[in-house]
């Protein structure tokens, strides 16, 4: 039994203990019968409309809460479709009171989150607004009245994060070239003209839009400052260049240069005007002393011609170098060919120096070609013999492989003019291969003066009798020594000569002898192709006069 029914039988108890009592006072009074039902239904009725009274209060209650029931989940509805979350179950078997209790907390909570979702949301909308107004964008598309969903609120805040990180790039991107637009400005002595270029330079960095048109235009400002600053530098480096030419030509003291170039050491355009001012002093001054401006000038064209390697020929082509009358016109005239003798050159720096070290190669061997074939080089006792033979075959070896390199060089070059690369007026490998060949004839020009040379000295010893010269060899087997010459060659003429002096007949014979040998000689300078050697020679004639000698 539940304690409820338990308290109505207590108090269904205590209503008859009630009404016993009263009978029992009534009683010992002695009040009359009727009066005693005059009073039980006073009691009655009181006790009747007490619990009435109290049903309709219940009832009232139980109609309340019905209709807040009624009424919060009408409110739960509402707001769940504003919050955008799905509506709870209900639990079964839960009383009025329960329900209404359940509900309204439901409410409560739902409209606290409502609250807090609408409050990040102003919140949101106001960073939104002050990122937009500094990055000149459009707000977020979200509806400003309605409660936003988490995943609204989660894009947005995102969005706002977004926002911030592009908002401080394009900052450090102003600043950055606010700084470099300034040191240039500061550089050219340039000062902001148009609104812009003041609201960029002069106000507050906070305040300046970064909108992407303002960055864009202020890259515009700060390309157009680098090239102003990029031609304004050339232009100092080609008009510095032409004053150090002018000085060279000029002969300036080096105080007067040294003076200039301190000057030059402040901002882009002070420095552009002081070169400036200088060239124009400079050219003044050349005009006065033109003559000697012209054979400056000579002397530089003929070191680019030697470095372009010009022909005779193509120097002659250039008729002013050779003209008397040295005015302005002819000035010009040897400004212009050395300009263009100097861009040829850095034009073709690569191959000249190419050429240059072969030239240089080439000259380094001839000497040592020279050098090998010189009988005073084995007096040498320092070693340098090795090292020059050494040398003198690395750089036979070398020589090809750089031109063959040169080759491959020049053709590739050649393509790509459309041209001919030519060296002292001939093209360069013809130039080469001319080289080599003259080398060649000048060793078998020299080889033959050698042989020449010997045979003259063998044909005076045979005739003189004095020592046949011939390098110290191995002598092969049969080949008779110069001693065992000597002595046939002494018998033999000793034979024919008594004493010191000799008969007209005996030289007349010797004279024969001689003029066969000779004869043999020239015979063979005219064959060089033929190996003879000294000791052969001599070998011969013994055999010679040994059979001459028998005969007579």
């Amino acid at each position: 039994m539940r304690k409820s029914e338990i308290h109505a039988a207590e108090s269904v108890a205590c209503l008859d203990k009630a009404l016993g009592e009263l009978k029992d006072i009534w009683e010992e009074i002695g009040i009359p019968e009727d009066q005693r039902l005059q009073r039980t239904d006073a009691v009655h009725m009181h006790i009747k409309n007490l619990l009435d009274m109290m049903i309709a209060e219940e009832e009232g209650l139980k109609k309340r809460l019905l209709i807040s029931i009624e009424a919060c989940r009408k409110e739960v509805t509402s707001l769940c479709s504003e919050l955008q979350v799905q509506e709870c179950q209900e639990e079964d078997g839960l009383t009025m009171l329960q329900l209404e209790k359940d509900l309204r907390t439901q409410v409560k909570m739902m409209l606290k989150e409502k609250s807090a979702r609408q409050s990040e949301l102003k919140s949101l909308i106001q960073q939104d607004q002050d990122l937009c107004d500094i990055l000149c964008d459009d707000l977020f598309p979200i509806h400003h009245e309605r409660v936003p969903s988490q995943q609204q609120l989660q894009n947005y805040r995102q969005h706002i994060k977004t926002c911030n990180q592009e908002r401080e790039r394009r900052h450090a991107e102003f600043v950055g070239m606010k700084r470099q637009i300034t040191v240039l400005m500061e550089d050219l002595e340039q000062h902001p003209d148009t609104s812009f270029e003041k609201d960029a330079v002069c106000e507050d960095e906070d305040a300046f839009c970064l909108s992407v048109e303002n960055l864009s235009a202020l890259k515009v400002l700060l390309h157009q400052l680098e090239s102003r600053k990029a031609e304004s530098g050339a232009l100092c480096v080609s008009i510095r260049g032409r004053i150090e030419e002018l000085w060279e030509m000029l002969q300036v003291p080096e105080e007067e240069r040294e003076s200039l170039m301190q000057n030059t050491r402040t901002s882009t355009k002070s420095r552009l005007n002081t070169l400036q001012v200088e060239l124009q002093r400079l050219e003044e001054l050349k005009k006065k002393n033109i003559e000697r401006v012209i054979h400056t000038i000579r002397s530089e064209i003929v070191k680019f011609w030697e470095k372009c390697y010009y022909s005779p020929e193509h120097r002659q082509a250039f008729t002013p170098y050779h003209s008397d009358d040295l005015d302005e016109e002819v000035l010009r005239e040897h400004e212009l060919e050395l300009e263009r003798l100097k861009q040829d050159y850095a034009e073709h720096i690569e191959l000249y120096d190419a050429v240059s070290i072969w030239s240089s190669n080439w000259t380094l061997y001839q000497e040592l070609e020279k050098k090998a074939t010189d009988p005073s080089r084995f007096n040498n006792r320092g070693g340098n013999l090795l090292k020059e033979e050494k040398q003198r075959v690395d750089m036979q070896k070398s020589l090809p492989k750089l031109e063959k390199s040169m080759k491959a060089q020049i053709d590739q070059w050649e393509a790509a003019h459309c041209k001919e690369f030519r060296v002292n007026g001939q093209p360069f490998l013809q130039y080469v291969e001319d080289q080599w060949n003259q080398h060649r004839m000048e060793k078998e020009r020299e080889k033959q003066e050698r042989q020449m040379k010997k045979m003259k000295q063998t044909e005076e010893d045979l005739l003189f009798g004095t020592t046949i010269r011939t390098p110290t060899k191995r002598r092969l087997a049969g080949t008779p020594t110069p001693g065992k010459t000597r002595k046939v060659l002494t018998a033999y003429l000793g034979a024919r000569t008594p004493g010191r002096g000799r008969t007209p007949r005996g030289l007349e014979r010797n004279k024969e002898n001689i003029s066969h040998l000779s004869g043999a000689l020239r015979t063979m300078a005219a064959s060089p192709q033929r190996n003879y050697s000294i000791t052969s020679v001599a070998s011969s004639y013994s055999e010679f006069a040994v059979s001459s000698l028998s005969c007579s």
